[in-house]
């Protein structure tokens, strides 16, 4: 299992502001939503991506875990069953 990495990206020309959650097996970027909070935008990014990656099964436990760096990306990790 490996930890989720979460970062705000302001907006540019072409996109709208959005939160890259990323990690070793893979990267995704999650709109951001203006009805949730900061957290709760960091945190939907990480369950898309742990969806994405299939590590939502049973299999690997439901327990994840938030911090936030001193940058301020969030991140994410897996407690286990």
């Amino acid at each position: 299992m490996q930890a989720i990495t979460t970062k705000y990206i302001g907006p540019s020309n072409v996109y709208g502001s959005r939160i890259k959650a990323e990690c070793a097996a893979g990267t995704l970027f999650y709109h951001y939503n203006d009805a949730l909070s900061e957290d709760g935008n960091h945190s939907n990014a990480a369950q898309f991506l742990i969806h994405k990656l299939g590590w939502d099964l049973p299999c690997y436990g439901q327990h994840w875990f938030e911090g936030i760096l001193k940058d301020g990306r969030h991140v994410f990790v897996n407690g286990g069953k």
